[in-house]
């Protein structure tokens, strides 16, 4: 429940050393680089390292030519594989050309393809020719024109008609197929009359189509078409087994020099972040304080570097970026806090106190053994398969509505299922708790407002102790959520229990005064209290009248948040999970009667939509109480996340 120790650390050395330098700051895996500008004072005589990456390009057309005929690449160990940029270059060179030229000769046939595909959709519209295009298009003294007519045109095809034998013009058109837009036809223009009888067409809206003169009719150029075509795809599954075969051969050898360039590459990366002075570069960082030792002695072995190191806490005007630090158990919860937003670096951690709530939480409003063993292993799965970080915080939620349930008799929706157990087990003559019974819910509603209650305790507690851990004394002993508040609230759920249940006579004008007026002044002059405090000359506020008016009202909206928060754990003992089934098991008996087919049909179906509808549901609601509910006492959140420069895939 903590968060890494961060040290900042300088280095300082000759440019001619620099690239071993971030390749070891890369190597190691432990160092995330800051702005140098943002550290110095004077920075009148730096000036940035504005080099173009070297590897950027060799990079990008390695992966452009593998990516471009639908190969992979991975990252593989390296160890012992040392090459020069030259060797790079050429062997980039050597597998981008031989990819893209058998990657051209396939995009060239595919293109051919397409050609072949549009004009065989032309000539199917001409099927009923039964002359070889090519002795059509060869005519001497007549012109053929190809092409089709809009039907709401072709009406107007017997005007023109007229029009061209008052011209002493004989139009002569041959229609073929008519689809539910255009007549398909074809015309002939005597040479000396052509551009007549093309205005003419062209007056009912004739589109011309080009057609190839081809040694054959439509119907069979479709055929010859077609045949092309299959040639072709043959040639180009020849094209696809001569690139995998390729790719096969240069595998290992690629994927070496694909993860040496993301390595350089992204060491490179870090020469941006650092500044040249004169002869020398400067470059500021982060390291993890259990990796410090073994980082400075990486980089001490390079010649010149000097280096200087400080706690992270100690720079001034500078937040350190933040590395959570739990137990296995606990880290996959860090993905919940993570959603909420980082601690910042001198801020608690919350992630055990998350881990531990929420699946006490969700097991108490999804408590059935089976449907929470059901939970657990679709996480499994979802992690297994996925690596979705999401199933690991399943699987220990339903391992925990698998414990509740064991407690509350569920099974898969079955409340007496475990009757035996609880007999030869504990010598009970059934299971403890009976949820569905009316003297079990006073008892159940109580309990949730009791756990709500312990838990906005604790997370008041969290909320001292961080105020405390800032060195904010002030808000530590005066705030809502500090001492005061504490004082306040335990005070008053006290006096509410004595009142109605425990009548020990402690509740008195002296117990009002001590425990529940005072710290409410406190908490109403709240500012005021912590400028005294942290010693502020300005602690007098400049109108009273205003400041009390709007302490007032911040004090009445403190109360009923107190009131609403506690109120907020009803929904932990209202989410019962009994309730839900019986309306499952009601449906099932109305269908078809105990034991039938349709009964378990409908008890199977309704325990699937249950479990991921609840589950669900129980996961929103949870997820409420801790951001809302608990986290607003003592959280803020607003921590950078430690990004160490790393070689991964998505760099």
């Amino acid at each position: 429940m903590a968060v890494s120790k961060m040290s900042f650390i300088s280095m300082i050395g000759p440019m001619k050393n620099i690239n071993k330098l971030v390749n070891i700051c890369g190597e190691m895996g432990v160092f995330q680089p800051d702005n140098v500008f943002s550290f110095y004072s004077n920075t009148e005589n730096f000036k940035p390292i504005a080099e173009e990456n070297p590897y950027a390009g060799p990079l990008q057309n390695l992966k452009n030519a593998v990516y471009s005929c639908g190969g992979a690449l991975e990252k593989v160990d390296i160890k012992g594989f040392n090459v020069n940029q030259s060797k790079i270059e050429r062997y980039v060179s050597y597998i981008s050309e031989n990819i893209e030229n058998m990657v051209d000769e396939k995009r060239a046939l595919y293109g051919k393809i397409e050609n072949y595909k549009s004009e065989i959709e032309q000539l199917k519209h001409f099927y009923g020719l039964n002359k070889k295009l090519k002795d059509i298009m060869s005519c001497s003294y007549i012109k053929p024109k190809f092409g089709r007519i809009p039907l709401s045109s072709y009406e107007g095809y017997q005007d023109l008609l007229k029009k061209s034998e008052k011209k002493g013009i004989e139009l002569v058109f041959f229609p073929f197929e008519k689809d539910n837009d255009y007549q398909w036809g074809l015309y002939f223009a005597d040479t000396p009359n052509e551009q007549e009888i093309d205005r003419l067409f062209a007056s009912i809206y004739f589109e011309e189509i080009k057609l190839e003169p081809h040694d054959a009719t439509p119907f069979e150029a479709c055929n010859n078409l077609r045949n092309l075509q299959k040639d072709i795809y043959k040639k180009i599954e020849s094209i696809d087994k001569n690139i995998e075969n390729f790719l096969n051969a240069n595998k290992e050898q690629c994927y070496k020099f694909y993860t040496k360039l993301k390595e350089l590459s992204t060491y490179f990366e870090i020469k941006s972040y650092a500044a040249q002075y004169n002869e020398s570069f400067i470059l500021v960082g982060w390291v993890p304080k259990d990796d410090l030792k073994k980082f400075t002695e990486s980089i001490g072995s390079i010649k010149g570097i000097e280096y200087s190191t400080e706690e992270g806490s100690k720079v001034l005007n500078h937040t350190p970026p933040v590395k959570l630090k739990n137990p296995k158990i606990f880290k996959p919860f860090e993905f919940l806090v993570d959603t909420y937003g980082l601690p910042s670096y001198n801020e608690l951690d919350p992630t055990v106190f998350v881990a531990i709530t929420y699946n006490i939480l969700f097991g108490i409003m999804f408590a059935d053994l089976g449907q929470g063993l059901m939970v657990s292993l679709v996480g499994y799965l979802m992690w297994k398969l996925k690596k979705n970080r999401l199933g690991k915080i399943m699987i220990s939620c339903g391992f925990f509505s698998a414990i509740f349930g064991t407690i509350f008799g569920s099974v898969f929706g079955f409340e007496h299922v475990l009757d035996p157990f609880y007999k030869n087990v504990f010598g009970l003559p059934h299971k403890p708790i009976e949820v569905m019974e009316s003297s079990s819910i006073n008892y159940i509603i109580y309990s949730a407002v009791g756990v709500g209650i312990f838990l906005m305790v604790v997370s008041m507690l969290f909320g001292i102790y961080a105020f405390i851990k800032k060195k904010q004394y002030g808000e530590a002993l005066f705030s809502p959520n500090g001492l005061m508040g504490l004082i306040f609230y335990c005070s008053m759920v006290f006096m509410l229990l004595d009142m109605v249940m425990l009548h020990t006579g402690v509740v008195n004008g002296l117990y009002i005064t001590a425990l529940l007026v005072i710290p409410l002044v406190c908490m109403m002059f709240e500012e005021i209290l912590i400028k005294l405090v942290n010693k502020d000359p300005n602690w007098l506020p400049e109108k009273w009248g205003d400041y009390i008016a709007q302490s007032f009202f911040e004090l009445f909206e403190v109360m009923l948040s107190y009131v609403s928060n506690t109120m907020s754990f009803l929904r932990v003992g209202a989410f019962v999970h009994a309730g839900m089934m019986m309306v499952v098991f009601t449906m099932a008996e109305m269908a078809g009667g105990a034991g039938g087919v349709t009964y378990w049909v409908i008890v199977v179906v309704g325990n699937i939509i249950i479990s991921g509808l609840e589950a669900l549901l129980a996961g929103i609601q949870v997820m409420r109480l801790e951001f809302y509910e608990m986290f607003s006492k003592f959280f803020e959140g607003q921590g950078k996340v430690f990004t160490p420069i790393t070689v991964s895939d998505n760099n």
